[in-house]
């Protein structure tokens, strides 16, 4: 009976273990700051980059972030707004200047993670992550999406 008994609840354990959601792997979003005009400081995103947020909102539909970090400034914020508002999230301000400090926040989670940065602090940022690290950007590259995984994977997409 005794050994029936420990079956049983070795079995059941066993049911209960298996059924546990897995935790979800580190996953990370980052992306420059969407169209501004040049040579401004603090500049409200154009009408394109306002259309592109919509587009980045969607297209991080089936992966969305748990989280989102922006710099203090109106084109990040306005870059992460439509997602932020579709997802009830309030972005979470970081220093563009201390790179290894964002890079150790993020990796505590929750995940996915969506970063907004600027041309001069995403090559950067997607290195500190362990992704491959792009090559510099220009005032005109907005729109690339970089996705770090779990292993260092990186891919590159547009903005649709």
């Amino acid at each position: 009976m005794r050994l029936l008994l420990m079956s049983l609840l070795l079995a059941l354990t066993g049911c209960m273990t298996a059924a546990a959601p897995a935790a979800p792997e580190p996953v990370y979003y980052v992306v420059r700051h969407l169209h501004t005009p040049e040579g401004q400081r603090d500049p409200d995103l154009l009408p394109e980059g306002q259309a592109a947020a919509q587009r980045l909102a969607a297209m991080l539909a089936s992966e969305p972030p748990a989280i989102i970090y922006v710099s203090d400034y109106k084109r990040t914020r306005q870059t992460a707004a439509p997602i932020a508002a579709r997802l009830g999230l309030t972005p979470v301000v970081y220093d563009p200047a201390d790179t290894p400090a964002l890079a150790a926040r993020v990796r505590q989670g929750p995940w996915p993670v969506l970063i907004v940065g600027h041309s001069n602090t995403v090559p950067d940022i997607v290195s500190a992550l362990g992704g491959t690290r792009p090559a510099p950007l220009t005032h005109p590259d907005f729109g690339d999406v970089w996705r770090i995984g779990a292993d260092g994977t990186t891919t590159r997409t547009r903005i649709p």
